[in-house]
């Protein structure tokens, strides 16, 4: 009987030492304004919902994560939020940030960033640039335009619109990069991978390219309105109807 009291007592007092909420903050900023969001070790989720205001929550977790110090620099119409460790020292903690932004207000995400970690990124509006070295990206529902690039982890992409001038750009170095669009697309299409496969449900032809390794695919959907540009240089690369 002690010994399962003792359990439940460290289970109790030993939870908090593991996750933290250590940031949540409203921001109010108008249309069009710039959101700048990196961490190093962590996953970042934004999330369009039907509020008024920006709502940030960031988590900070492991045994080192007092270290870690989220920085607010924002000021006037942008957000800027950074997570900033001791110099020269190896720290053992991560700091995850949950963002919800208003669905139907086009902000410019300047910069969502994250060495390793993934992003996760549904339902906004507005110029989007996404980065993560060793984690994946994925995104969905996005107005705007988007480019997203990792070097390790993949990328996956559902297009919601079939029309638009939603200008899109997604590379990997060694991921895969997806996109589920709508099989009435509108656009220019650019894939190529230099040593992966290309894969699409479109009416667009594959070249294997003459000279050297790699292969590519272009061509016109439509009228062409709006530009879809895919790479990656060992990983595949997909364009699949939804």
């Amino acid at each position: 009987m002690k010994g399962a009291t003792l359990i439940c007592m460290m289970m109790v007092f030993s939870s908090p030492l593991g996750v933290a909420q250590d940031f949540k903050k409203s921001y109010s900023i108008a249309p069009g304004g710039q959101i700048v969001i990196g961490t190093i070790s962590g996953t970042i989720k934004i999330e369009g919902y039907k509020g008024i205001a920006i709502e940030v929550v960031a988590n900070k977790h492991g045994v080192d994560r007092e270290q870690a110090e989220i920085v607010d620099r924002s000021a006037g119409n942008a957000i800027d939020l950074r997570v900033i460790y001791p110099a020269y020292n190896l720290t053992r903690a991560r700091v995850d940030f949950e963002i919800k932004v208003p669905s139907n207000t086009g902000y410019n995400f300047r910069r969502i960033s994250t060495f390793d970690g993934d992003i996760e990124i549904s339902r906004i509006t507005g110029g989007l640039r996404a980065e993560s070295v060793r984690g994946n990206i994925e995104i969905r529902g996005v107005t705007g335009l988007v480019s997203a690039s990792s070097h390790s982890g993949n990328i996956r992409v559902e297009i919601d619109q079939a029309e638009g001038r939603n200008n899109m750009r997604f590379s990997s170095i060694s991921g895969n990069v997806t996109v589920l669009a709508p099989a009435e697309l509108d656009g220019l299409i650019d894939m190529s991978s230099m040593s992966g496969q290309l894969k699409t449900d479109f009416p667009i032809e594959i070249h294997e390219r003459r000279y050297g390794p790699g292969r590519s695919a272009r061509g016109r959907l439509g009228q062409g309105k709006q530009i879809l540009f895919m790479t990656s240089v060992s990983g595949m690369v997909s364009l699949l109807k939804k």
